[in-house]
Protein backbone atom coordinates (compact mmCIF):
# COMPACT_ATOMS: atom_id res chain seq x y z
CA UNK A 1 0.00 0.00 0.00
CA UNK A 2 1.83 3.30 -0.94
CA UNK A 3 1.66 6.61 1.83
CA UNK A 4 1.96 9.73 1.64
CA UNK A 5 2.10 13.24 3.45
CA UNK A 6 -1.76 14.43 4.85
CA UNK A 7 -2.33 18.10 6.77
CA UNK A 8 -5.51 18.22 8.67
CA UNK A 9 -6.94 15.08 6.92
CA UNK A 10 -6.33 16.52 3.33
CA UNK A 11 -3.33 14.39 1.13
CA UNK A 12 -0.61 17.28 0.13
CA UNK A 13 2.11 14.78 -1.45
CA UNK A 14 2.31 12.25 -4.31
CA UNK A 15 1.79 8.43 -3.56
CA UNK A 16 5.10 6.94 -2.71
CA UNK A 17 6.01 2.91 -2.03
CA UNK A 18 6.70 3.21 0.92
CA UNK A 19 6.72 5.43 4.61
CA UNK A 20 10.34 5.61 4.59
CA UNK A 21 9.81 7.80 1.66
CA UNK A 22 7.67 9.72 2.85
CA UNK A 23 9.36 10.51 5.71
CA UNK A 24 12.58 11.68 2.99
CA UNK A 25 10.11 13.78 1.74
CA UNK A 26 9.39 15.45 4.64
CA UNK A 27 12.81 16.03 5.97
CA UNK A 28 13.68 17.76 2.48
CA UNK A 29 10.93 19.85 2.85
CA UNK A 30 11.54 20.99 6.38
CA UNK A 31 8.74 19.53 8.05
CA UNK A 32 10.54 16.96 10.58
CA UNK A 33 11.86 18.37 14.19
CA UNK A 34 13.65 16.58 16.54
CA UNK A 35 11.92 16.79 20.03
CA UNK A 36 14.00 15.72 22.68
CA UNK A 37 13.83 12.94 24.87
CA UNK A 38 10.97 11.79 27.29
CA UNK A 39 10.56 9.14 30.09
CA UNK A 40 9.50 6.67 27.39
CA UNK A 41 12.19 7.19 24.71
CA UNK A 42 15.74 8.22 25.52
CA UNK A 43 18.02 10.80 22.95
CA UNK A 44 15.75 12.93 20.77
CA UNK A 45 13.25 11.68 18.14
CA UNK A 46 12.15 12.84 14.99
CA UNK A 47 9.01 13.74 14.20
CA UNK A 48 6.78 15.84 11.92
CA UNK A 49 5.96 19.65 12.44
CA UNK A 50 2.65 20.85 12.89
CA UNK A 51 -0.53 18.73 12.05
CA UNK A 52 1.49 16.99 9.30
CA UNK A 53 1.11 12.75 9.10
CA UNK A 54 1.90 9.99 7.01
CA UNK A 55 -0.52 7.92 6.50
CA UNK A 56 -1.74 5.13 3.73
CA UNK A 57 -3.36 6.38 1.19
CA UNK A 58 -4.74 4.80 -2.48
CA UNK A 59 -2.49 6.23 -5.93
CA UNK A 60 -4.44 8.55 -7.56
CA UNK A 61 -5.80 6.76 -10.96
CA UNK A 62 -2.93 6.60 -13.54
CA UNK A 63 -0.48 7.20 -10.81
CA UNK A 64 2.66 5.36 -10.18
CA UNK A 65 4.13 5.33 -6.62
CA UNK A 66 7.68 3.32 -8.13
CA UNK A 67 7.79 6.51 -10.43
CA UNK A 68 6.90 8.95 -8.02
CA UNK A 69 10.04 7.74 -5.78
CA UNK A 70 12.21 7.69 -8.36
CA UNK A 71 11.48 11.51 -9.24
CA UNK A 72 11.98 12.24 -6.09
CA UNK A 73 15.45 10.34 -5.95
CA UNK A 74 16.15 11.91 -9.14
CA UNK A 75 15.56 15.68 -7.98
CA UNK A 76 17.20 15.01 -4.54
CA UNK A 77 21.01 13.77 -6.16
CA UNK A 78 20.35 17.03 -8.44
CA UNK A 79 20.29 19.53 -5.70
CA UNK A 80 23.31 17.65 -4.00
CA UNK A 81 25.47 17.96 -6.67
CA UNK A 82 24.39 21.69 -7.45
CA UNK A 83 25.15 22.18 -3.91
CA UNK A 84 28.06 20.88 -4.01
Amino acid sequence: MPYALFCNDAQISKSYPSEADVWKLAERSGLVVDVTADDERPGPRRVLDNDYKIEPCQAAQGEDPAKNKAEADRQSRMELELNS
